[in-house]
């Protein structure tokens, strides 16, 4: 497989790395396998954050643990593995105590990247807020080796890309990308930035992993997170270690008619929109019409998901999750659009098959 460099960071990792914002759904004996699994298989990159409830806790013990947590001493050498994380601080004093936090938890003595979190602007110098200078003053104390920012909005991507400030930029990036998100990766790697690559499945809508890991195989300076859960998502991930997929004409194919039914205003599923006050499960229901095609199962149809979509009549227009949304979408138009055809469905008025 490919070997990518990320950019300035010159830090090197196969073109597949785990993105560990689901293993915070497993058990920690299963999350443990898994990452020491992905480790076993050739991966060296993982990306978690402090958000993620206990994700960074499962990656300590699965790779730094002590005997007395019964997982048989550290499994790795420090230097083995490449370990991101994020904080969504706002202020200085949340972003050390995010920092140690993490730190302890993943008792790894120093973090790879450190990347403040789905950022609604460029933090910079000399903004009022210390962020960016409380990151070089980690880098300084050696606490990270370099210095990274995450967000979901293109406008202010390009904003970080100019500024130069920053070593990486993680952003969501998939065969459903546009134009200017294509040119976003292509300044990137003008300035020698690495491109860490976020919801390279846009959100569970892209189900054809190999298509989507050839995709990638185009670009350079850009790795891939892949959010993984099951073993069996594992596996596929790992195949493509040794017999990495080529972009032929027959996956080329794939993705054009792919993108002629995918590509536009869509939810992507991060959750960003929430909480909403009615209790609507934004994340789910905004998008119900891609999953039920794209993704067939009973359990769209059940009696819990009936009641979950009946929930969108609760709407009361107050646009919260608009003005939260990153992608920017008109989300109670979409919940509306998502309602009807759910109603279609459940009445045989449309056909799933």
């Amino acid at each position: 497989m490919k070997e990518i460099i990320l950019g300035k960071t010159k830090i090197k990792t196969k073109e597949n790395a785990f993105g560990c914002l689901p293993i915070q759904r497993d058990t920690v004996d299963v999350a443990v396998k898994l990452l020491r699994k992905a480790w076993d298989g050739g991966m060296t990159f993982f990306d978690t954050a402090r958000a993620y409830t206990d994700s960074e806790e499962k990656i300590g013990k699965a790779f730094f643990g002590t005997d007395e947590e019964n997982y048989g001493g550290p499994y790795l050498k420090r230097g083995d593995i490449i370990i991101a994380s994020k904080t969504t601080a706002k202020d200085v004093e949340t972003f050390w105590s995010h920092l140690n936090e993490s730190l302890r938890l993943l008792n790894c003595g120093y973090l790879d990247i450190y990347q403040l979190h789905c950022v609604p602007q460029c933090f910079k110098p000399g903004d009022g807020t210390g962020l960016y200078e409380a990151m070089l003053e980690a880098r300084e104390k050696g606490l990270i080796r370099h210095i990274g920012i995450t967000t979901h909005k293109v406008g202010v991507a390009e904003e970080i890309v100019e500024s130069g400030l920053y070593e990486t930029l993680q952003y969501p990036f998939s065969y459903l990308a546009s134009d200017r998100e294509l040119s976003l990766v292509k300044k990137c790697h003008e300035a020698d930035m690495g491109f860490i690559c976020m919801k390279a499945l846009a959100g569970g809508l892209i189900t054809n992993s190999r298509a989507a890991q050839a995709y990638m195989t185009q670009f350079d300076g850009l790795v891939p997170i892949w959010g993984i859960q099951r073993e069996k998502e594992l596996d596929e991930f790992l195949s493509y270690m040794d017999n990495p997929p080529k972009m032929d004409d027959e996956i080329r194919s794939f993705i054009e008619k792919e993108r002629e039914s995918l590509t536009g205003d869509f939810c992507r599923g991060c959750g960003y929109c929430l909480p909403c006050p009615m209790g609507i499960k934004i994340n789910d229901c905004a998008r119900m019409s891609l999953m039920i095609r794209r993704a067939p199962s009973d359990k769209w149809l059940s009696e819990e998901k009936q009641l979950d979509m009946k929930k969108i009549e609760d709407c009361i227009g107050c646009r919260q999750c608009v003005s939260r949304c990153p992608y920017e979408l008109d989300t109670p138009g979409l919940l509306k659009k998502n309602y009807a055809d759910y109603q279609d469905i459940l009445a045989g008025r449309v056909s799933i098959k």
